[in-house]
């Protein structure tokens, strides 16, 4: 890189070419792009900075990559970046950072009616931060690319971006090292589909109204934390064959799964609210992990668990279940007698659907009480032998109520039962 003391300012105005006034910059100039519509695809092949005065356009008239990054610690700021052209074969997308553009940096810009927003490939340290994507959202959804795609990265910083109207959010495979902070991710497929990738944070990001909130597949040594995933049609949070991983204090409310949570070890589930939910957790072959200090509240189902033998949950905090119906005779904040999560009648409703039509019937609740009293009528469930019998003290509801009331009516029983 070039000396900062040399450094050079170039200003493009209204009706001049960018790409001449990249073509004559040298490493470490900064280029000033004047606001004005400039119709042309940009090759940034050394190290520059390109920054927009208020908000300038760069328009790939729906041809190729608007923006494609070849050199390493290149600064994109300020931009409104758009129209691509919409090949999933050649991966089209407003900014591309091709292998070897390490340490690129992409900030307050606008990207809209690309095929992928950021396409990002064997690039390393690349940031990511403060940005608005949204893709090609005419198309259906097989046809759209991603908001970011990390593709065998390293070290990467994806920080307060809110992505929608793509197919995934983020999609990130083989990408490790990396930080997920502060995005808003909602009306796409995924929020996040994560697979392959280790030793990355999720901290604080917010995922609504997609099918699925956050996915994680594949992966290990993560730490999934402080997040909020709401009013998803699928999952809220997804962990499929995970293993060494925090997964703590998320928000995980009204969807349809709140966790889905399959193939699971040595993992960590701590002081996360599941609430109102259809079903709260949705478990298959995960054992071996820790459950402790989570609420389970108001969900249809609370456990819809698919296994052989009982698993126990809990530990020095307890979690807490809405639904239990035990006592605290010393008063000690831990119930009494065992909580179990499902018995022979939810077994039936999951093979019967339809029985679900009975489930009102003294028939069914003589059913429920005499699988409660024969063991040989037992089914395998998730035990719990001390639940705790107060929920944590968070402030879920107020900020559910709050946030979420511009958009649709949270349900009453979420204030009433908590």
């Amino acid at each position: 890189m070039g000396s900062a003391a040399h450094a050079a300012v170039i200003t493009v105005h209204p009706g001049e070419k960018v790409q001449d006034a990249i073509n004559r910059a040298s490493n470490g100039d900064e280029i000033r792009i004047e606001r004005g519509r400039y119709v042309e695809n940009l090759k940034v092949d050394r190290t520059v900075t390109l920054k927009g005065i208020d908000l300038p356009t760069i328009d790939g008239s729906n041809k190729g990559d608007t923006i494609r990054v070849t050199a390493e610690d290149v600064v994109i700021e300020g931009l409104k970046v758009i129209n691509s052209g919409d090949s999933l074969l050649n991966q089209n997308a407003g900014i591309y950072i091709q292998p070897g553009a390490h340490r690129a940096i992409v900030r307050n810009c606008y990207l809209s009616y690309n095929l992928f927003g950021l396409w990002i490939e064997k690039a390393n340290d690349v940031q990511v931060l403060s940005n608005n994507i949204t893709g090609k959202r005419d198309y259906d959804s097989p046809k759209r690319g991603n908001g970011v795609e990390l593709y065998n990265t390293k070290g990467a910083r994806i920080i307060d971006n809110e992505i929608s109207f793509v197919r995934d959010a983020l999609y990130i495979d083989v990408s490790h090292h990396a930080i997920f902070q502060k995005n808003r991710l909602h009306h796409s497929r995924y929020g996040t589909h994560y697979m392959n990738s280790y030793y990355n944070l999720w901290e604080d990001n917010d995922t609504w109204n997609n099918r699925g909130g956050l996915a994680l597949m594949e992966v290990r040594d993560q730490t999934i934390r402080n997040n909020r995933a709401w009013h998803n049609t699928d999952h809220g949070i997804m962990l499929r064959t995970l293993q060494d991983a925090t997964v703590e204090n998320n928000w995980v409310i009204d969807n349809g799964r709140g966790l889905f949570v399959y193939d699971v070890e040595y993992t960590n589930l701590l002081g996360n609210v599941v609430a109102s939910n259809r079903t709260g957790v949705h478990l298959s072959g995960s054992v071996r992990n820790k459950v402790d200090g989570n609420d389970f509240v108001g969900n249809q189902l609370q456990i819809k668990y698919a296994g052989t033998r009982d698993h126990e949950w809990g530990g020095e905090k307890g979690n807490y279940w809405s639904n239990y119906r035990g006592w605290d005779r010393n008063g000690d904040g831990r119930g009494d007698i065992p909580y179990e999560a499902n018995d022979m009648v939810d077994r039936l409703t999951w093979r019967y659907p339809g029985t679900r039509l009975l489930m009102g019937s003294p028939a069914v609740q003589a059913l429920r009480m005499v699988g409660q009293q024969f063991p040989i009528l037992r089914v395998p469930s998730i035990v719990e032998k001390h639940p705790r019998m107060q929920p944590q003290p968070v402030n879920w509801v107020d900020w559910y109520t709050g946030t979420l009331n511009s958009l649709y009516n949270a349900p009453e029983n979420l204030r009433r039962e908590h």
